[in-house]
């Protein structure tokens, strides 16, 4: 497999552009084959999970063409299967979005349990609670998820655990269900809100969308769309966790900075200095960044997805930080690697206690996951020597073209193709 070869110690500096948020759109690509008219999206980023989520589209028997390097316009009129292939389906956990995708077109579903990251567990019972709720029977054999339901009614439901798979998922259900859903305990994640005003462009009835709870009026049937997707604040977060972390110098482009409004305080904590725009971020790291404590929370709290990205540069901090995980449990698989490297950081349950101050030195090293691969980058940056970081089929799943938009800010990441 590829792998990514890193020369540290670098400073990063110049432009960087964020491309369309991967969260957003991996919902958003199911919920067009809810309409009996073509719908385009845009700028989506190009990323091993888009590209999957084509090929199922594809399978199911919808025509996509492309409009360009990030447009793409799906017909879903020739749709003709509800069974999703476990050869794709096991790439990505975002495929049971169409579970609520192909139940409101066809009122049943077939689709294997997903895969993607190994975050430890996430299980899907809320989804199936709300599907129940809605009307839907639901039946798991053999590892696939069956559900059909002649016709969903509209209901009161309220999530155990905020979760935004299932938030989404109920969602699309909801959209033609008979009379009013009320989803209560929901996400407010930015990537909710685009899905629901990608959903109400075609035609359906969403409010709430961004709150605590969601309000949704069933409509007959949904209609095609043009539709803009919101820029990657995780991808912003790295670029700019990252020229934080090398001291770096850079502008940060298309982002919205509200949506990073958590990470951004924190950071101006540790001393870095930060520069805010309407749609950008300058980054100035700082020379001697002080020690924090940070806790991750769903959103408008600090995202689970950059916590990962905060560990090399507590690194550089003399002193104690700790990062508290209140989202995922198994998301700290990262630090054996980072250990690898000579940092200084013990795990207690849900709590990684970071001593800084001991600089990192370049080694083989594994990205467990997305966002541990990212972080490990970084840490390669900092660290003296050479770092490989393999695994990177998980950093390409998530983020478009990363070595190249890192080499254009000085990074000089080398990918090196094996056989």
């Amino acid at each position: 497999m590829d792998h990514f070869v890193i020369n540290g110690t670098v400073t990063l500096e110049g432009e960087v552009v964020t491309s369309g948020a991967k969260n957003s759109s991996v919902a958003i690509l199911p919920a067009a084959l809810m309409a009996d008219t073509p719908v385009t999206v845009e700028n989506l980023p190009h990323i091993d999970d888009i590209f999957t989520l084509i090929e199922l589209i594809q399978y199911l028997g919808a025509e996509v063409k492309t409009n360009g390097s990030r447009s793409i316009t799906i017909y879903p009129e020739k749709v003709h299967s509800w069974k999703a292939p476990y050869e794709l389906v096991s790439k990505l956990r975002a495929s049971y979005y169409f579970l609520g995708s192909l139940l409101t077109r066809f009122k049943r579903a077939v689709i294997p349990l997903p895969g993607g990251c190994p975050l430890g567990p996430r299980p899907i019972d809320q989804h199936i609670k709300g599907f129940q709720a809605l009307g839907a029977r639901v039946d798991i054999q053999h590892g696939f998820i069956q559900i059909e339901a002649e016709q969903l009614t509209g209901t009161q439901i309220y999530l155990d655990v905020v979760s935004v798979g299932a938030t989404v998922n109920l969602m699309l259900a909801a959209v033609t269900a008979r009379g009013k859903t009320v989803l209560e305990n929901v996400a407010k994640e930015p990537e909710i809100v685009d899905i629901a005003n990608f959903l109400n462009a075609m035609g359906a009835d969403i409010v709430g969308a961004g709150t605590d709870e969601i309000k949704i009026c069933g409509v007959k049937k949904l209609q095609g769309t043009a539709h803009m997707v919101i820029p990657d604040r995780i991808e912003a977060g790295t670029f700019i966790m990252a020229a934080a972390s090398t001291n770096g110098n850079v502008l940060v482009k298309e982002v919205i900075p509200k949506h990073l409004e958590s990470v951004t305080a924190k950071l101006k904590e540790l001393g870095v200095d930060l520069e805010v725009g309407e749609d950008w971020i300058h980054v100035k790291g700082c020379s001697c960044p002080q020690p924090i404590n940070i806790k991750t929370f769903p959103y408008p709290g600090l995202p689970t997805d950059l916590q990962a990205l905060f560990m090399p540069i507590m690194t550089r901090a003399r002193g104690t930080s700790v990062i508290t995980e209140n989202v995922f449990e198994g998301r700290f698989k990262h630090v054996d690697e980072l250990k690898r490297m000579g940092a200084n950081i013990r795990v207690d349950g849900r709590s990684a206690i970071v001593e800084g101050g001991c600089g990192l030195t370049g080694a083989p090293v594994k990205a467990t996951d997305l966002r541990a691969g990212a972080a490990l980058i970084i840490a390669g940056l900092l660290a003296e020597g050479e770092t490989a970081v393999s695994g990177i089929e998980h950093i390409d799943r998530g983020y478009e073209k990363i070595e190249e938009k890192f080499n254009r800010i000085g990074a000089g990441i080398k990918r090196v193709r094996q056989e």
